[in-house]
């Protein structure tokens, strides 16, 4: 099907829905028209045509935020006679009664934009849903870049428009759908190298896909439905300025929850997976509580001061004010005890709730809470099933009868794994979560959010090391030896050091002895090679309590760190006094054992804060491995950790809890999160998922874990043979000189997206840690490391030259669908820095120790998507270098400026001579240009002056100047963005 039937289609669904088709409504001046009349029938007020045109000016914004809360919101507007009008764009008290109507091929005209849109649904007159359709099978995150960029193009008719109130696009090729919220630049832009904005496809309560148009339309866009998503399933985040989407799961869950305190039904839990939004979930459903009259309070309660933190940070994040630190338990009793309507919803501990309800408690907080007994409250629990609930369960239920208790969890307690070695040599046995929270309201399993590739896959790696027989499961391994592995597969399993990770330990003398292990060996091994790099090692554990109210807190849930700091804890405490002081040289800080919780944060945030490109943040401020005993291993989210390293017991809940820290979706460098186990754990693996998968043991593998390394290697091959093929089938060659010569821009998009699959799967393969000798020489075999690079180079020339034409209307549909993933092509280990020491080696010259040729070290830039737009320069620049001739890393940087500085005046002088300007006038206006980094059409205007041209020859001349300019500038912003550019790259 075209384009067009997809679309006639749509709108007869559509109308099937009882939506109004309005084909009258064709331009900014029709559509204007109906908004005027349907704005004024909702408010029973006439407008004059000027307290319209006022009103359009006031309510219309560029800002995404701003319009989204007009929308929602009561908003007043003062009239010609100076009275106030209090209005609503919207029905906003019952959304379902406003009038639906859907509008197609709209063209906006702007100043110097003339956009044509597929499909519009309006609300009230106000546009809230764009619709894209295509007829070719779309990547959906080329769909959304077409769209990203659509929204980016100078004068487009979402800034200062009705547009300026979509609130969702969606696009479809009527069999694949999908759709993601609508947000300002800041929050909408395509990051081609990192990551990208949240994609959806909806799903029934089962998690099963609806991506047919026709069913999707049905199930979503039912005017009652998306209504309701648009005003009660979408989160305005206050303190980001930024609009969420929630995904389906989260929806049916807040849904359950409601419709069970709405029929006061009882308890009952959700089981979510980690890694699903847990949190933004339980926040939606306390703030729909919030309203409901009938409840008096509604609790949030976590089992820690941290997560008590954390959470309470992200409520406020989707709603500034939302929740009041509790600093004492005084302060929650006080809040319980208020009629204020901000004190409606709470967040605490679930050991300063237990303090409250304690009757021994010399503050007799209980009695003073006997005015609550007998109302609704509702409790949520967040990862219900810790292990200090039990005992306050009862507490809670003897004291408030009325009481509703919701429990979430991304592990559940089932019959299994309710015993469970929680430490060493210590049996604790839990309720199920079936016992306190009488039935599951709804699922969504790490199965369900793996096919959704919410969360990655596992590579899980049982080491064995070489020439020894095979140790039983649970036998321990050298710690030395086990320090020499991770240090040998370290790069390998975080992508050259792109990610870090996590060592679990299995008590704290194990950590503090692992700790010094690293220390002592990496120390050895710079003294023996003086490239070696050593890791970043941090290490954390909680101090002895001594009576410390915060740590007697956070060991709540460290029941193994609580029982190892009975004994010799003065030996403990000095060996993190030692740990704390190594961190504090090494990182400038000043932290110390007596406010161990700020040490504590700093170590989350280095490790969250590994994002990369490195620009913002030094590799010397990084970490790369934290050695842990119970911390981080529960409630810690960061998508820059990508392997645990286990020496320690797992089992059942703590296992998936422990590996679920690596599976974080980051983008294409991530392909899965790497466990690597030295304690031979793999029937644990498969109980752990036989349970919490849902889905028969068989079958949830092969979803949960990632294919052994000879299938994958398989994969290769037949990639590689697949661009052998093609190669062949255009009469060439296989092999990187040969594909220059490919004949048309549909030909090089098959290159393309053959070669892609290829260094995607040669990405995975290389985060491998269980390669042997045998895969290795299979993979070189394939696909030689030369020839991969050599690929890469060629791949990046042609990639660069379509994405040019992506913009353009000439672009064919091929290069129009295009995904380059440049990520896929960009080092961590090869930054800028790199390559200057590489080059100062390279002239070096040193006999038997030169490793890097001049085609080979410009092989490795050419191969490199970070030098996409230097790698000509600094091409150019090595090739006037002469071996033999040492120069320092300092004498390579200050020369390369100078050898970049010339060559741009050499641009420019050539320029301005084959214009007929001054070479002086020009280096002044690029060099204005690129200060500010703002671009500015009337200064364009004056240095053009002085040629004395009639308006149409000066306009002639200047879009001939800027078509030679605008690659200039752009590779000098060195993917900076100049404002006011866009104009002239149409």
């Amino acid at each position: 099907m075209n384009e067009q039937q997809i679309e006639q289609d749509l709108i007869i669904k559509l109308q099937d829905l009882k939506y109004i088709y309005r084909p009258d409504i064709h331009d900014r001046a029709t559509l204007e028209r109906n908004f005027r009349e349907k704005f004024q029938e909702l408010n029973r007020v006439r407008l004059t045509d000027n307290e319209f045109e006022r009103l359009l000016e006031q309510i219309m914004t560029p800002d995404v935020f701003t319009a989204a809360r007009t929308l929602r919101e009561r908003n007043s507007f003062e009239r010609d006679d100076g009275t106030p009008l209090f209005y609503t764009l919207v029905n906003i008290r019952d959304w379902c009664k406003n009038a639906f109507e859907v509008v197609n091929q709209l063209r906006m005209n702007t100043n110097n934009s003339y956009h044509r849109y597929d499909v519009l649904l309006l609300i009230n007159g106000v546009p809230v849903v764009q619709i894209e359709l295509k007829n070719l099978p779309i990547s959906p995150r080329r769909a959304m870049q077409q769209i990203v960029d659509y929204k980016n193009d100078p004068g487009n008719g979402y800034s200062r428009t009705l547009l300026c109130f979509l609130q969702l696009f969606i696009v479809s090729n009527r069999s694949d759908t999908w759709y993601f919220a609508n947000n300002s630049e800041r929050h909408f832009s395509f990051h081609a190298d990192e990551r990208f904005l949240p994609l959806y496809q909806f799903a029934d309560a089962d998690s099963k896909k609806i991506t047919h148009l026709d069913s999707f339309a049905e199930q979503f866009l039912a005017k009652c439905t998306l209504a309701e998503m648009i005003s009660r399933y979408m989160v305005l985040v206050a303190s980001e300025q930024k609009l969420l989407m929630m995904r389906p799961y989260q929806i049916y869950a807040v849904k359950a929850i409601v419709e069970c305190i709405h029929q006061n039904a009882g308890n009952g839990y959700i089981w979510h997976t980690t890694g699903s939004g847990k949190t933004l979930t339980s926040f939606k459903a306390s703030t729909l509580l919030k309203d409901n009259p009938d409840i008096e309070k509604c609790l949030f309660v976590v089992d820690r001061k941290d997560l008590d933190r954390q959470t309470r940070e992200e409520f406020n994040r989707f709603q500034e004010g939302s929740v009041e630190e509790n600093t004492n338990t005084a302060a929650l009793v006080r809040r319980l005890l208020s009629t204020d309507y901000a004190d409606k919803v709470i967040v605490t501990t679930i050991q300063k709730l237990g303090l409250a309800l304690d009757e021994t408690n010399r503050n007799k907080y209980k009695e003073r809470l006997a005015p609550l007994r007998k109302k609704r409250i509702v409790f949520i629990f967040d990862e219900c099933h810790r292990s200090q609930f039990g005992e306050n369960h009862r507490a809670i239920v003897e004291f408030f009868p009325n009481a509703q208790l919701f429990g979430f969890t991304g592990t559940p307690i089932f019959e299994q794994n309710a015993t469970y070695q929680q430490i060493d040599g210590q049996q604790a046995s839990y309720k199920t979560t079936a016992d306190i929270f009488q039935r599951q309201l709804h699922a969504y399993t790490i199965t369900h959010a793996i096919e959704d590739r919410n969360v990655l896959r596992f590579h899980v790696d049982y080491y064995k090391p070489e020439g020894k027989q095979a140790l039983l499961p649970g036998q321990p391994l050298a710690k030395k030896a086990i320090v020499v592995a991770i240090l040998e597969k370290h790069a390998a399993a975080t992508a050259g050091r792109r990610f870090n990770a996590i060592l679990a330990t299995n008590s704290i003398n194990d950590a503090i002895t692992y700790y010094e292990l690293f220390k002592q060996h990496q120390a050895e091994k710079q003294a023996a090679d003086d490239t070696f790099q050593p890791l970043n090692v941090a290490c954390v554990f909680s101090p002895p309590a001594e009576g410390n109210s915060d740590v007697l807190q956070i060991q709540e849930d460290l029941p193994q760190e609580r029982a190892d700091n009975t004994v010799e804890p003065d030996t403990k405490k000095a060996a993190l006094k030692a740990i704390i002081a190594d961190y504090n040289a090494r990182y400038g800080t000043n932290h110390s054992v007596n406010e161990f919780d700020l040490y504590y944060q700093d170590v989350q945030k280095r490790i969250k804060d590994q994002q990369y490109p490195m620009q913002d943040v030094p590799r010397a401020q990084r970490i790369d491995l934290v050695i842990v005993v119970d911390m981080l291993l529960t409630g810690f989210d960061s998508k820059y950790l990508n392997t645990l390293y286990v020496d320690k017991q797992l089992k059942y809940h703590g296992l998936i809890q422990a590996f679920s820290r690596t599976n974080r979706v980051l983008n294409d460098t991530k392909p899965d999160g790497n466990i690597l186990d030295f304690r031979q754990q793999e029937d644990a693996v498969n109980d752990a998922i036989a349970l919490f998968s849902g889905e028969h043991i068989d079958r949830a593998k092969k979803i949960w874990l990632v294919e052994p390394a000879p299938v994958v290697i398989d994969q290769l091959n037949a990639a590689v043979r697949k661009l052998d093929l093609f190669m062949q089938s255009q009469g060439l060659s296989y092999a990187p000189e040969a594909v220059p010569n490919l004949k048309g821009d549909a030909a090089r998009s098959v290159f393309i997206e053959r070669f892609k699959d290829i260094q995607r799967l040669k990405t995975q393969l290389d985060q491998y840690t269980d390669l042997t000798e045998e895969n290795t020489a299979s993979i070189e075999q394939i696909i030689p490391h030369e020839q991969l690079q050599s690929f890469r180079g060629v791949y990046l020339d042609i990639a660069q030259r379509l994405k040019a034409k992506q913009d353009k209307a000439s672009a064919n549909d091929e290069v129009q669908q295009l995904d380059f993933e440049f990520v896929l092509f960009a080092s961590a280990i090869i930054d800028y820095d790199y390559i200057m020491k590489l080059i100062a080696r390279y002239t070096e010259d040193r006999p038997g120790k030169q490793t890097m040729d001049r085609d080979k070290l410009i092989g490795l830039i050419s191969a490199d998507a970070k030098f996409l737009d230097q790698r000509e320069d600094i091409a150019a620049y090595i090739n006037t270098l002469q071996p033999g001739q040492a120069l320092s890393e300092r004498e390579i940087r200050s020369g390369y400026e100078t050898f970049k500085a010339e060559q741009n005046a050499r641009q420019l002088a050539a320029l301005a001579d084959k214009h007929g300007i001054t070479s002086a006038a020009l280096h002044a206006f690029v060099e204005g240009i690129l200060q500010r980094m703002i671009f500015d059409g009337e200064q364009l205007g004056d240095l053009l002056a002085p040629l004395g041209l009639g308006w149409k020859a000066r306009t002639q001349k200047e879009l001939a100047l800027m078509d030679d300019l605008i690659p200039l500038l752009k590779k000098r912003a060195a993917g900076r963005e100049i404002s006011g550019l866009g104009a002239y790259e149409q």
